[in-house]
Parts: structure tokens; C-alpha cells; sequence
């Protein structure tokens, strides 16, 4: 008895030691809240996604190796399969080697959709080197300009003289060493290089024989066996992309290895319903662009399609190829499905065999989309991005809960958050109004040479975009427009996008773009440029008349002009700063006698949409 409660004692004192000597452990933490988008996801898609870090062109590579025989890419008649282009981005590749192009060497693609594009841009991948891309339409002054800013020695371009001609003569004042000729006749099959020769030989240029020309067929001719080069994903730069320079100087984004193949499979499993190996995609967004770059290229060689490629946009050519190719994917602009919308030989053209359509680079009018998907049957969706984001962040769902005017959801990996307007460190809840900013693998490592542009756009590992806009309950991104192209009238805010939506409603209005102009009373007053569809009619007065219950009255355009054209970036967004320019310019030319204030402001007869070469005027409301 004595020793058994003397060993209970002792048990409980060893008891009491350890649970005053144990260390405490604290509980599990609650696992973070859901993002709000997250309930609205795709059925079969989670948000969580864990993207190796790979080289881009692994993601060619591996389509080349699923797919050999697949048809890879199909220019003008003449169709390539993975296996040939391969093949030739193998041989480009060694023969870029063979010239210098090493690690981190940049080389300048000026070229147009074509097999070409798709080729060189592998090429350097493979090679080492990393892409710098040029706007085929640049004038002379815009390239020499970025080659300079970018250190680009090296230029892939056509022997055309629309292109040619611009790039030789930046040998001389530029850091350009060599240029990379590729023959337009030598991308078509025999028929159409026969007549390609025989009636296109003044469009075709001169090519010197000398030690600063290389022409492609040289450039592939070796043993197709490059060098392997050790790249880092996360921090080698695989494209220095020019954004548009919409809102000032052109910045080159450094987007990473990483960065890229992370935003192609990130938009690859967005769109649920791809049948690898058996898509065909339309390419008629520009390749050198960010938008046909990544979700035309990189995304449907990813999954196998075949690329169907277009060298530019002529709603004709691009209706009769969806009819003779039968294609199931197109990726566009708004400017592209208004143009296939108001074509007048629209229905002679079959377009049954589209699946999946995506609006990008410029926000998609309602109006737009309710039409291009009844003459269809297709569903067109809109998406958001931008360069420094590889560009994709945010897509509609293409299966059913698409929702108007909305930018989409985040997609698998990204996160969307609101910053107040004044206070860029302060997080908004859901629905209020600030500034769009975006995490996630897609973005960019910063500006080329621009340390501080850089400091004020990456911020706490924010990427703020200048955009303004709100994230509903259910995790919808709402962009309502850019931070630079709001109007203060009167101390009111003005959003254009807003206002351009209302116009869209009214059945004339074919495409409209609105402004800011000053005002001596309100400081700014709201201006629409419009354009009818033929043989419509409109006046100013029936305008304001038909928005008075759309809009506030602050909203309402004071002024308006009817025009024949809306001048556009290459993606189809209003360029916002020529329409001001212009209304500066035709100020300066009246000795500033405009009419800028109410009193002065008047309505002019009805406006018929004007039709070969029909002046235009301007009608202004009080």
C-alpha cells in the first residue's frame, strides 16, 4: 500500500513537470478564405495551379514530339506538320549559333504572320536568345528608335520592300550587325511562288551579298543539332515585348521564360472544351503582338491545333478561309467581329465549324457580341490583359456563365485586387471602384532600362495596371476604363467606356470612341465620335434624346462628330490621344474659335453615314 501511493505520488509529480516543461503547441491556422472567384469557376477547374518553370520553346518541343505528323501551320495554301517545322526551328536555331546569337543576345523578328514568324521565334528561344518583336507597320524612326533602346544585333525581316528596306538602312546608325532575309516565294507552294515571281517582282526587294545579309536558306543550312543552352526560367528574359505606346514612349516588358509558358498553360486549361491535337485556330491577330503571341501561338501549339495563318486582317479573306478550312477556334478583336457582323456578303459563308471565340485588346460592346453570336450561333467571350501580364488575366467562362460587359475571371494562379485611387496600398473590398492590380506567375520581371517605370507599376508584388474597375460578389472583373483617359466635368467623373456602351444601344451607331475637350465652364466636357452604318441616319439632338434615361446628364456627349473613321492601335483600341489631338488641332487652325462653352453650342441637320468620301462635320449640342 505504501509503496503503491508513493509511486502514484511520483507518477503525478513527473506528470505535472512535463505538462509545465512541454513546449505548447499552437493551433493550425485556418486555411485562407477562398478567393471570390473561386465558386464560380469552370466544373472540373481549380484556381489552384502549381506551372513548372520551363523553357518556352519546351512547350514546342513537346507539342513536336505528341503531334509529328499533325498539321502544324498553314500559310496561303502551303501546310507544314509539326514535325517539319521542328525541323526547321532545329536548323534556324544552330544556324543562329553559327552568327552569334547566344545566351541573352537580342534579336529583332520584323516580320508578318507567316511560317516564318513561327519559326524564327523558336528559333532564338532555342538558340539562346531572346525575341524582341517590331511592329511590321513601324515607320523608320519607330525602329531605329527601338532598336536602340533594346541593343537588338541582329533582324529577322522578308525581302519585301513594304519591310526590307526600313531595317538595311538602320545598319548604319543603329547597334544592328547582321539582317536575316527570308524570301516571301520561297513560304508558298510551287503554284503561288511561280506567280508570286512572275507578277509581285516589284514588291520584291534587292538583297545584298555581303557579310551583313544572311539569307534563311543559308541560315538552316547545317546539321539541325544546336548547342543546348542552360536556361534559368524564372529569370531569363524569352521576349522583350514593346507595349503599345497608347499612353506614351513604348517600354520593353520583360517577360520571362516562366512568365510565358505559365500564361499558355494557364489559358490553355481555361478553355475547358480543347480536344488536343484536333483544334484549328484562325491567326489573324498580328504574332508579333502580345494577344496573337500568346493566345493564337504559344497556346494552340501547346495543345496541337493547327494554325491557320492570315497576314492580315480583310474580313473577305477571313470569312471565305472559316468557310473552306472549317477552323474551331478564333481568337479577335472588337473592330474583327464588327467587321463580320456588318460584312453585306455575310451570309454566303458557312461559320457553323467555330466552337470558341475570345474578344481581347479593347473592351467588347455589348452590341457586338449579342450579334456576332446570333449570326453564329457561337459564343463570343471577352477576356482582359496586358503586356506586362504575357498578357492574359482574366477570361469569361465559355461554357454558360459568360456575363456582359464583364472581363471574366482571374484565371487558374492569378490574383485580381482593387487599390484605392489615392491610396494605392489600400486594398478595396468587393464593388468598390480603384485601380485593377494583378499577382500571378504571368507577370513580367519589369521595363527594359526603365528601373523607375518599373518601381511605379510593380509595387509589393503588384503589378497596378492603370486600368479602373471593381471585382463583383461572385469574383466577375468589371473594367469600367484607364486611369489617363478619365473626364472630370464639373467635378464629375466620366468614364468613356461607359458612355461609348450607351451609345452602342442606339441601332445607327456602327462604332463610336469618346474624349474629354476642354471646357471654359466644366474644365472638360464629354466628346463622341461616331460612326454610323451605311445609309443610317442620326442626329446630335436624337442622340442626347436617346441617352437621357442611359446616362447621367453630366454623361451626356455636349459634342458630337460624325466620322468615317475611328483611328485604332493595331488591336482595335480607339486611340483616345489622336481624337484629342484632333480637336486641338482643329482649335489651333480656328484661333481657338471653337465654341467651348453652352451658349455657343448648337445642332446641325440630321447626319447621314457618310459613303465615298461623303465630308464629314461636326454637330454640337447644347
Amino acid at each position: 500500500m505504501v509503496w503503491t501511493g508513493l509511486r502514484n505520488r511520483v507518477r503525478g509529480l513527473i506528470a505535472v513537470f512535463r505538462s509545465r516543461s512541454a513546449p505548447v503547441v499552437p493551433p493550425e491556422p485556418a486555411p485562407p478564405a477562398p478567393h471570390p472567384w473561386e465558386k464560380s469557376y469552370p466544373e472540373g477547374l481549380s484556381w489552384h495551379l502549381d506551372i513548372a518553370a520551363k523553357p518556352l520553346d519546351a512547350l514546342f518541343d513537346e507539342a513536336v514530339t505528341t503531334w509529328p505528323e499533325r498539321p502544324c501551320l498553314e500559310f496561303l495554301g502551303r501546310r507544314y506538320t509539326y514535325a517539319e517545322v521542328g525541323n526547321l526551328v532545329a536548323r534556324a536555331a544552330k544556324g543562329l549559333q553559327e552568327l552569334g546569337v547566344t545566351k541573352g543576345v537580342h534579336v529583332g523578328l520584323f516580320l508578318p504572320n507567316s511560317a516564318y514568324y513561327v519559326i524564327c521565334y523558336y528559333a532564338v528561344l532555342k538558340a539562346g536568345g531572346t525575341v524582341v518583336n517590331f511592329n511590321p507597320l513601324y515607320a523608320e524612326p519607330e525602329i531605329a528608335r527601338q532598336i536602340r533602346d533594346s541593343g537588338a544585333r541582329f533582324m529577322i525581316t522578308m525581302n519585301l520592300n513594304t519591310l526590307y528596306p526600313k531595317v538595311a538602312r538602320r545598319l548604319r546608325d543603329t547597334p544592328l550587325e547582321k539582317i536575316i532575309v527570308c524570301s516571301m516565294g520561297g513560304a508558298l507552294n510551287f503554284p503561288k511562288r511561280a506567280l508570286f515571281t512572275l507578277f509581285k517582282r516589284r514588291e520584291v526587294a534587292s538583297i545584298p551579298n555581303d557579310p551583313a545579309h544572311v539569307r534563311f536558306t543559308r541560315l538552316i543550312h547545317n546539321d539541325g543539332i544546336p548547342a543546348a543552352v542552360a536556361i534559368d526560367p524564372a529569370r531569363d528574359i524569352a521576349v522583350l515585348q514593346y507595349t503599345g505606346g497608347t499612353t506614351g514612349t513604348p517600354k520593353g516588358a520583360m517577360l520571362t521564360h516562366a512568365n510565358l509558358y505559365a500564361n499558355a498553360i494557364q489559358t490553355r486549361l481555361w478553355v475547358t472544351g480543347l480536344e488536343p491535337g484536333h483544334e484549328r485556330i484562325v491567326a489573324i491577330l498580328p504574332l508579333f503582338h502580345v494577344f496573337g503571341m500568346t493566345g493564337v501561338m504559344n497556346v494552340g501549339l501547346s495543345c496541337g491545333a493547327e494554325l491557320l495563318l492570315l497576314p492580315r486582317f480583310k474580313v473577305a479573306e477571313t470569312l471565305a478561309l472559316i468557310d473552306r478550312e472549317k477552323p474551331t477556334v478564333l481568337l479577335g478583336v472588337p473592330t474583327i467581329y464588327s467587321a463580320i457582323n456588318e460584312h453585306r456578303e455575310r451570309e454566303k459563308y458557312d461559320l457553323s465549324s467555330l466552337k470558341y471565340c475570345i474578344s481581347g485588346g479593347a473592351p467588347l460592346p455589348l452590341a457586338i457580341k449579342t450579334r456576332f453570336e446570333e449570326i453564329t450561333g457561337c459564343t463570343l467571350v471577352e477576356g482582359y490583359g496586358l503586356t506586362e501580364a504575357g498578357p492574359v488575366c482574366t477570361i469569361n467562362p465559355l461554357h454558360g456563365s459568360a456575363r456582359a460587359n464583364a472581363a471574366g475571371l482571374p484565371l487558374p494562379g492569378t490574383v485580381v485586387e482593387i487599390t484605392a485611387l489615392d491610396d494605392p496600398e489600400r486594398v478595396l473590398p468587393i464593388g468598390e471602384v480603384g485601380e485593377i492590380c494583378i499577382r500571378g506567375p504571368q507577370v513580367m520581371a519589369g521595363y527594359w532600362n526603365q528601373e523607375a517605370e518599373t518601381r511605379n507599376v510593380l509595387r509589393d508584388g503588384r503589378l497596378h495596371t492603370g486600368d479602373v474597375g471593381y471585382i463583383d460578389e461572385d469574383g466577375y472583373v468589371y473594367i469600367i476604363d484607364r486611369i489617363k483617359d478619365l473626364i472630370i466635368s464639373g467635378g464629375f467623373n466620366v468614364y468613356p467606356r461607359m458612355v461609348e456602351e450607351a451609345i452602342y444601344q442606339h441601332p445607327a451607331v456602327a462604332e463610336v470612341a469618346v474624349c474629354g475637350v476642354p471646357d471654359r465652364h466644366r474644365g472638360e466636357v464629354v466628346k463622341a465620335f461616331v460612326r454610323l452604318h451605311d445609309g443610317l441616319t442620326l442626329t446630335a439632338g436624337e442622340l442626347r434624346a436617346f441617352l437621357k434615361d442611359r446616362l447621367a446628364p453630366f454623361e451626356i456627349p455636349r459634342r458630337v462628330k460624325f466620322v468615317e473613321d475611328i483611328p485604332k492601335t493595331m488591336v482595335g483600341k480607339p486611340l483616345r490621344r489622336a481624337l484629342v489631338a484632333s480637336v486641338a488641332e482643329s482649335q489651333a487652325a480656328d484661333n481657338g474659335a471653337e465654341p467651348l462653352n453652352d451658349a455657343s453650342v448648337h445642332e446641325t441637320p440630321a447626319h447621314q453615314a457618310p459613303e465615298h468620301g461623303t465630308p464629314t462635320r461636326e454637330e454640337q449640342t447644347s
